[in-house]
Protein backbone atom coordinates (compact mmCIF):
# COMPACT_ATOMS: atom_id res chain seq x y z
CA UNK A 1 0.00 0.00 0.00
CA UNK A 2 1.29 3.44 -0.91
CA UNK A 3 0.70 6.33 1.50
CA UNK A 4 -0.98 9.16 -0.37
CA UNK A 5 -2.30 12.56 0.66
CA UNK A 6 -3.97 15.72 -0.61
CA UNK A 7 -2.88 19.12 0.67
CA UNK A 8 -5.74 21.40 1.72
CA UNK A 9 -5.31 24.83 0.12
CA UNK A 10 -7.41 27.75 1.41
CA UNK A 11 -7.42 31.16 -0.22
CA UNK A 12 -9.53 34.31 -0.41
CA UNK A 13 -8.57 37.04 -2.86
CA UNK A 14 -8.29 37.97 -6.52
CA UNK A 15 -7.64 35.39 -9.21
CA UNK A 16 -4.20 36.85 -9.93
CA UNK A 17 -3.28 36.65 -6.25
CA UNK A 18 -4.63 33.09 -6.05
CA UNK A 19 -2.48 32.13 -9.04
CA UNK A 20 0.57 33.77 -7.49
CA UNK A 21 -0.08 31.97 -4.19
CA UNK A 22 -0.33 28.61 -5.97
CA UNK A 23 2.85 29.38 -7.88
CA UNK A 24 4.67 30.00 -4.61
CA UNK A 25 3.43 26.65 -3.29
CA UNK A 26 4.51 24.89 -6.48
CA UNK A 27 7.89 26.58 -6.81
CA UNK A 28 9.75 23.93 -4.81
CA UNK A 29 7.34 21.09 -5.55
CA UNK A 30 8.36 17.97 -7.42
CA UNK A 31 5.06 18.10 -9.34
CA UNK A 32 6.06 20.51 -12.09
CA UNK A 33 9.42 18.85 -12.97
CA UNK A 34 7.54 15.57 -13.11
CA UNK A 35 4.95 17.08 -15.46
CA UNK A 36 7.81 18.11 -17.72
CA UNK A 37 9.11 14.54 -17.68
CA UNK A 38 5.63 13.24 -18.52
CA UNK A 39 5.22 15.69 -21.40
CA UNK A 40 8.51 14.61 -22.93
CA UNK A 41 7.14 11.07 -23.09
CA UNK A 42 4.20 12.21 -25.20
CA UNK A 43 4.87 15.28 -27.31
CA UNK A 44 1.27 15.42 -28.51
CA UNK A 45 0.33 16.82 -25.12
CA UNK A 46 2.27 19.97 -26.00
CA UNK A 47 -0.19 20.95 -28.71
CA UNK A 48 -1.73 24.31 -28.03
CA UNK A 49 -2.34 27.41 -30.11
CA UNK A 50 -1.47 30.32 -27.81
CA UNK A 51 -3.67 32.83 -29.62
CA UNK A 52 -6.63 30.49 -29.74
CA UNK A 53 -6.17 29.46 -26.12
CA UNK A 54 -6.08 33.06 -24.95
CA UNK A 55 -9.12 33.92 -27.06
CA UNK A 56 -11.12 31.04 -25.58
CA UNK A 57 -10.15 31.88 -22.00
CA UNK A 58 -10.79 35.57 -22.57
CA UNK A 59 -14.26 34.70 -23.87
CA UNK A 60 -15.32 32.17 -21.25
CA UNK A 61 -13.01 32.67 -18.29
CA UNK A 62 -11.05 35.93 -18.29
CA UNK A 63 -10.37 35.69 -14.56
CA UNK A 64 -8.78 32.26 -15.02
CA UNK A 65 -6.46 33.97 -17.48
CA UNK A 66 -5.43 36.31 -14.65
CA UNK A 67 -4.88 33.29 -12.39
CA UNK A 68 -2.54 31.80 -14.99
CA UNK A 69 -0.69 35.14 -15.19
CA UNK A 70 -0.20 34.98 -11.42
CA UNK A 71 1.15 31.44 -11.70
CA UNK A 72 3.55 32.49 -14.46
CA UNK A 73 4.84 35.44 -12.43
CA UNK A 74 5.35 33.42 -9.25
CA UNK A 75 7.14 30.64 -11.14
CA UNK A 76 9.07 33.12 -13.32
CA UNK A 77 7.81 31.30 -16.42
CA UNK A 78 7.05 32.66 -19.89
CA UNK A 79 3.30 33.13 -20.13
CA UNK A 80 2.95 30.62 -22.97
CA UNK A 81 4.46 27.89 -20.77
CA UNK A 82 1.97 28.63 -18.00
CA UNK A 83 -0.84 28.69 -20.57
CA UNK A 84 0.20 25.27 -21.84
CA UNK A 85 0.43 23.85 -18.34
CA UNK A 86 -2.62 25.37 -16.66
CA UNK A 87 -5.18 26.57 -19.22
CA UNK A 88 -7.19 23.37 -19.65
CA UNK A 89 -7.53 24.13 -23.35
CA UNK A 90 -6.38 21.49 -25.84
CA UNK A 91 -4.14 19.76 -23.31
CA UNK A 92 -4.80 16.49 -21.55
CA UNK A 93 -2.78 14.28 -19.24
CA UNK A 94 -4.89 11.17 -18.90
CA UNK A 95 -8.33 9.74 -19.29
CA UNK A 96 -10.45 8.85 -16.27
CA UNK A 97 -13.19 6.45 -15.28
CA UNK A 98 -15.55 7.39 -12.42
CA UNK A 99 -18.89 6.43 -10.90
CA UNK A 100 -21.44 8.98 -9.67
CA UNK A 101 -24.66 8.62 -7.66
CA UNK A 102 -26.92 11.59 -6.88
CA UNK A 103 -30.01 11.84 -4.69
CA UNK A 104 -32.12 14.88 -3.87
CA UNK A 105 -29.73 16.16 -1.19
CA UNK A 106 -26.29 14.71 -1.99
CA UNK A 107 -23.95 13.68 -4.78
CA UNK A 108 -21.28 11.05 -4.18
CA UNK A 109 -18.61 10.14 -6.69
CA UNK A 110 -15.52 8.00 -7.23
CA UNK A 111 -12.77 9.67 -9.21
CA UNK A 112 -11.11 6.87 -11.19
CA UNK A 113 -7.95 7.61 -13.13
CA UNK A 114 -4.21 6.98 -13.24
CA UNK A 115 -2.05 7.84 -10.20
CA UNK A 116 0.33 9.45 -12.69
CA UNK A 117 -2.21 12.20 -13.36
CA UNK A 118 -3.15 12.92 -9.75
CA UNK A 119 -1.72 16.00 -8.04
CA UNK A 120 -2.84 15.77 -4.41
CA UNK A 121 -4.47 19.18 -4.00
CA UNK A 122 -7.84 19.97 -2.41
CA UNK A 123 -8.74 23.64 -2.83
CA UNK A 124 -11.11 26.07 -1.15
CA UNK A 125 -11.19 29.35 -3.02
CA UNK A 126 -13.32 32.46 -2.50
CA UNK A 127 -12.67 35.02 -5.25
CA UNK A 128 -12.95 38.70 -4.42
CA UNK A 129 -13.01 39.86 -8.05
CA UNK A 130 -16.04 37.92 -9.29
CA UNK A 131 -17.25 34.35 -9.46
CA UNK A 132 -18.60 31.90 -6.87
CA UNK A 133 -16.52 30.34 -4.10
CA UNK A 134 -15.95 26.61 -4.48
CA UNK A 135 -14.44 23.58 -2.81
CA UNK A 136 -13.01 20.47 -4.43
CA UNK A 137 -9.91 18.58 -5.64
CA UNK A 138 -7.87 20.28 -8.34
CA UNK A 139 -6.52 18.95 -11.60
CA UNK A 140 -3.92 20.74 -13.74
CA UNK A 141 -3.83 23.23 -10.82
CA UNK A 142 -6.55 25.53 -12.18
CA UNK A 143 -9.13 22.82 -12.97
CA UNK A 144 -11.41 20.73 -10.75
CA UNK A 145 -12.24 17.03 -10.95
CA UNK A 146 -15.47 17.55 -8.96
CA UNK A 147 -16.75 19.99 -6.39
CA UNK A 148 -19.40 22.19 -4.81
CA UNK A 149 -19.90 25.94 -4.93
CA UNK A 150 -21.40 28.45 -2.50
CA UNK A 151 -24.77 28.35 -4.31
CA UNK A 152 -25.10 24.62 -3.72
CA UNK A 153 -24.29 23.43 -7.23
CA UNK A 154 -22.43 20.10 -7.12
CA UNK A 155 -20.59 18.70 -10.13
CA UNK A 156 -18.72 15.57 -11.18
CA UNK A 157 -17.81 14.14 -14.57
CA UNK A 158 -17.28 10.79 -16.29
CA UNK A 159 -14.88 10.01 -19.11
CA UNK A 160 -16.54 8.53 -22.21
CA UNK A 161 -14.15 8.55 -25.16
CA UNK A 162 -11.05 10.15 -26.67
CA UNK A 163 -12.16 9.31 -30.19
CA UNK A 164 -12.93 12.12 -32.64
CA UNK A 165 -11.60 14.87 -30.39
CA UNK A 166 -11.63 18.55 -31.36
CA UNK A 167 -10.15 21.84 -30.18
CA UNK A 168 -11.74 22.81 -26.89
CA UNK A 169 -11.62 22.78 -23.11
CA UNK A 170 -10.94 19.55 -21.26
CA UNK A 171 -13.01 18.19 -18.40
CA UNK A 172 -11.19 19.68 -15.42
CA UNK A 173 -11.33 23.26 -16.71
CA UNK A 174 -14.99 22.81 -17.66
CA UNK A 175 -15.61 21.63 -14.09
CA UNK A 176 -13.94 24.78 -12.74
CA UNK A 177 -15.99 27.03 -15.03
CA UNK A 178 -19.24 25.35 -13.98
CA UNK A 179 -18.49 25.83 -10.29
CA UNK A 180 -17.28 29.39 -10.65
CA UNK A 181 -19.99 30.73 -12.98
CA UNK A 182 -23.18 28.72 -12.40
CA UNK A 183 -25.64 28.81 -9.50
CA UNK A 184 -28.19 26.32 -10.88
CA UNK A 185 -28.47 23.33 -13.17
CA UNK A 186 -30.11 25.51 -15.81
CA UNK A 187 -27.15 27.91 -15.86
CA UNK A 188 -24.69 25.00 -15.95
CA UNK A 189 -26.48 23.36 -18.88
CA UNK A 190 -26.48 26.65 -20.80
CA UNK A 191 -22.73 26.98 -20.26
CA UNK A 192 -22.07 23.37 -21.30
CA UNK A 193 -23.96 24.03 -24.53
CA UNK A 194 -21.86 27.11 -25.22
CA UNK A 195 -18.37 25.76 -24.41
CA UNK A 196 -16.19 23.99 -26.99
CA UNK A 197 -15.49 20.41 -25.78
CA UNK A 198 -12.19 18.64 -26.36
CA UNK A 199 -13.41 15.12 -25.50
CA UNK A 200 -16.64 13.23 -24.83
CA UNK A 201 -17.65 13.39 -21.16
CA UNK A 202 -20.79 13.19 -19.03
CA UNK A 203 -21.28 15.95 -16.45
CA UNK A 204 -23.51 15.13 -13.48
CA UNK A 205 -25.14 18.14 -11.85
CA UNK A 206 -27.14 18.54 -8.63
CA UNK A 207 -28.40 21.79 -7.12
CA UNK A 208 -30.53 22.89 -4.18
CA UNK A 209 -33.74 22.12 -6.08
CA UNK A 210 -32.99 18.42 -5.50
CA UNK A 211 -32.99 17.80 -9.23
CA UNK A 212 -30.08 15.95 -10.82
CA UNK A 213 -29.22 15.67 -14.49
CA UNK A 214 -26.59 14.00 -16.63
CA UNK A 215 -25.32 16.15 -19.48
CA UNK A 216 -23.82 14.06 -22.28
CA UNK A 217 -21.26 16.21 -24.10
CA UNK A 218 -19.03 15.63 -27.11
CA UNK A 219 -17.31 17.98 -29.56
CA UNK A 220 -20.38 17.49 -31.75
CA UNK A 221 -23.38 17.50 -29.44
CA UNK A 222 -24.73 18.23 -25.95
CA UNK A 223 -27.76 16.32 -24.62
CA UNK A 224 -29.42 16.60 -21.19
CA UNK A 225 -31.27 13.78 -19.47
CA UNK A 226 -32.86 13.47 -16.05
CA UNK A 227 -30.82 10.88 -14.16
CA UNK A 228 -29.20 10.20 -10.81
CA UNK A 229 -26.51 7.70 -11.88
CA UNK A 230 -23.65 7.96 -14.35
CA UNK A 231 -20.65 5.79 -15.19
CA UNK A 232 -18.58 5.71 -18.38
CA UNK A 233 -21.01 5.44 -21.24
CA UNK A 234 -23.65 7.60 -22.88
CA UNK A 235 -27.29 6.51 -22.92
CA UNK A 236 -28.42 8.88 -25.69
CA UNK A 237 -25.27 9.75 -27.66
CA UNK A 238 -24.42 6.05 -27.82
CA UNK A 239 -22.51 6.43 -31.10
CA UNK A 240 -19.83 8.24 -29.07
CA UNK A 241 -19.26 5.29 -26.69
CA UNK A 242 -16.17 3.15 -26.59
CA UNK A 243 -16.41 -0.40 -27.90
CA UNK A 244 -16.08 -1.97 -24.44
CA UNK A 245 -18.60 -0.67 -21.90
CA UNK A 246 -19.32 -3.88 -19.93
CA UNK A 247 -17.64 -2.69 -16.74
CA UNK A 248 -19.37 0.68 -17.00
CA UNK A 249 -22.73 -1.08 -17.34
CA UNK A 250 -21.93 -3.30 -14.35
CA UNK A 251 -21.12 -0.34 -12.10
CA UNK A 252 -24.19 1.50 -13.34
CA UNK A 253 -26.40 -1.44 -12.38
CA UNK A 254 -24.89 -1.56 -8.89
CA UNK A 255 -25.58 2.16 -8.41
CA UNK A 256 -29.12 1.89 -9.77
CA UNK A 257 -29.89 -1.06 -7.50
CA UNK A 258 -28.65 0.82 -4.47
CA UNK A 259 -30.56 4.00 -5.36
CA UNK A 260 -33.86 2.14 -5.33
CA UNK A 261 -33.22 0.84 -1.82
CA UNK A 262 -31.67 3.74 0.08
CA UNK A 263 -31.59 7.54 0.32
CA UNK A 264 -28.88 7.44 2.97
CA UNK A 265 -25.79 9.47 2.10
CA UNK A 266 -23.40 7.45 4.24
CA UNK A 267 -24.63 4.18 2.75
CA UNK A 268 -24.03 5.63 -0.71
CA UNK A 269 -20.51 6.66 0.29
CA UNK A 270 -19.83 3.15 1.59
CA UNK A 271 -21.15 1.64 -1.66
CA UNK A 272 -18.59 3.58 -3.67
CA UNK A 273 -15.69 3.51 -1.22
CA UNK A 274 -15.78 -0.01 0.24
CA UNK A 275 -13.43 -2.29 -1.67
CA UNK A 276 -15.77 -5.28 -1.37
CA UNK A 277 -18.90 -3.72 -2.89
CA UNK A 278 -17.80 -3.85 -6.52
CA UNK A 279 -17.78 -0.15 -7.44
CA UNK A 280 -14.38 0.90 -6.07
CA UNK A 281 -11.86 0.12 -8.82
CA UNK A 282 -8.26 -1.08 -8.55
CA UNK A 283 -7.57 -0.88 -12.31
CA UNK A 284 -4.77 1.65 -11.99
CA UNK A 285 -2.83 0.13 -14.90
CA UNK A 286 -5.64 1.11 -17.28
CA UNK A 287 -6.05 4.64 -15.86
CA UNK A 288 -9.33 3.69 -14.20
CA UNK A 289 -8.48 2.98 -10.56
CA UNK A 290 -10.30 4.85 -7.80
CA UNK A 291 -8.19 7.63 -6.30
CA UNK A 292 -10.72 9.48 -4.17
CA UNK A 293 -14.35 9.28 -3.08
CA UNK A 294 -16.18 12.56 -2.46
CA UNK A 295 -19.67 13.45 -1.27
CA UNK A 296 -21.27 16.87 -1.71
CA UNK A 297 -24.32 18.28 0.10
CA UNK A 298 -25.94 21.30 -1.64
CA UNK A 299 -28.12 22.39 1.30
CA UNK A 300 -25.69 22.16 4.21
CA UNK A 301 -22.65 22.86 1.99
CA UNK A 302 -20.79 20.00 3.65
CA UNK A 303 -18.22 17.88 1.85
CA UNK A 304 -16.91 14.41 2.68
CA UNK A 305 -13.60 13.28 1.17
CA UNK A 306 -11.48 10.14 1.33
CA UNK A 307 -8.37 8.94 -0.51
CA UNK A 308 -8.22 5.22 -1.15
CA UNK A 309 -10.67 2.46 -0.15
CA UNK A 310 -12.43 1.58 3.10
CA UNK A 311 -11.99 5.02 4.65
CA UNK A 312 -14.21 7.24 6.76
CA UNK A 313 -14.76 10.54 4.94
CA UNK A 314 -13.04 13.61 6.33
CA UNK A 315 -15.86 16.15 6.61
CA UNK A 316 -15.53 19.81 5.66
CA UNK A 317 -18.05 22.50 6.62
CA UNK A 318 -17.86 24.81 3.63
CA UNK A 319 -20.63 27.00 5.05
CA UNK A 320 -18.51 27.89 8.07
CA UNK A 321 -15.51 28.52 5.86
CA UNK A 322 -17.56 30.95 3.78
CA UNK A 323 -18.37 32.84 6.97
CA UNK A 324 -14.69 33.40 7.61
CA UNK A 325 -13.61 30.40 9.67
CA UNK A 326 -10.35 28.77 8.64
CA UNK A 327 -10.26 24.99 8.45
CA UNK A 328 -7.83 23.27 10.79
CA UNK A 329 -7.17 20.38 8.40
CA UNK A 330 -4.02 20.85 6.35
CA UNK A 331 -3.81 17.43 4.75
CA UNK A 332 -6.09 14.50 3.83
CA UNK A 333 -4.28 11.18 4.27
CA UNK A 334 -5.01 7.84 2.67
CA UNK A 335 -3.53 4.65 1.23
CA UNK A 336 -3.80 3.20 -2.27
CA UNK A 337 -2.72 -0.27 -3.35
CA UNK A 338 -0.64 0.51 -6.43
CA UNK A 339 2.97 0.48 -7.53
CA UNK A 340 2.41 3.36 -9.97
CA UNK A 341 4.08 6.66 -9.05
CA UNK A 342 2.27 9.85 -8.08
CA UNK A 343 3.84 12.94 -9.69
CA UNK A 344 3.66 15.03 -6.50
CA UNK A 345 5.27 12.29 -4.38
CA UNK A 346 7.74 10.38 -6.57
CA UNK A 347 10.62 11.66 -8.70
CA UNK A 348 9.74 10.34 -12.15
CA UNK A 349 13.18 11.10 -13.59
CA UNK A 350 14.82 8.83 -11.00
CA UNK A 351 12.29 6.08 -11.69
CA UNK A 352 12.95 6.47 -15.39
CA UNK A 353 16.71 6.10 -14.93
CA UNK A 354 16.25 3.01 -12.76
CA UNK A 355 13.97 1.41 -15.36
CA UNK A 356 16.07 2.54 -18.29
Amino acid sequence: MKKVHSDVIQFRGSHYDFGYHQGELLRDSILLPNRKTQRSQNSRQLLIDETQGVEMLDRFAPRILEEIEGLADALDWPFVDALREFSGYYLEYTRSGCSILARSDFLVRNYDSSPQGYEGRFALYEPTDGGYASIGPSMQITGRTDGLNEKGLAMGYNFINRRNSADGFICNMIGRLLLEHCATIEEAVDLLKELPHRRSFSYVLLDKSGRSVVVETSPRNVIVREAAVSTNHFEILSEENRYQIDDSKRREEALLTHSTKSDDAYAAFRLLNDSEQGVFSTKYSTASGTLHTASYFPHSLEVGFAIGPDRLPLMFDFQKWLKGERLLAKRINGQIDTHFPFPYLDDLSLLQSKNG
